[in-house]
C-alpha cells in the first residue's frame, strides 16, 4: 500500500518518538509556513512531501532514487 499525500498526528508521533498532542503541536506549526507561503491546508494533517523535507532533507531527487 502506498502512503497516502498527507501523515496525521498519529504517523508523525510514532515516527518520532513523541507524544500525539506535540505532533499535532508540530503540524500546525508547519502548516502555519505553509499557509504563510500561500498553500491550503488541513487542520490535522500536513503534506507527507513537507514532513520528510523538513525532518529529513529529502528533496524530489533523493525520494526518486
Amino acid at each position: 500500500m502506498s502512503p497516502s499525500t498527507f501523515i496525521k498526528a498519529d504517523e508523525v508521533a510514532a515516527d518520532l518518538g513523541i507524544s500525539i498532542p506535540y505532533a499535532y503541536k508540530i503540524i500546525r506549526k508547519m502548516n502555519c509556513e505553509l499557509e504563510e507561503s500561500g498553500f491550503m491546508v488541513i487542520p490535522g494533517r500536513v503534506s507527507r512531501r513537507y514532513y520528510e523535507e523538513k525532518f529529513y532533507g529529502l528533496s524530489k531527487a533523493v525520494r526518486e532514487r
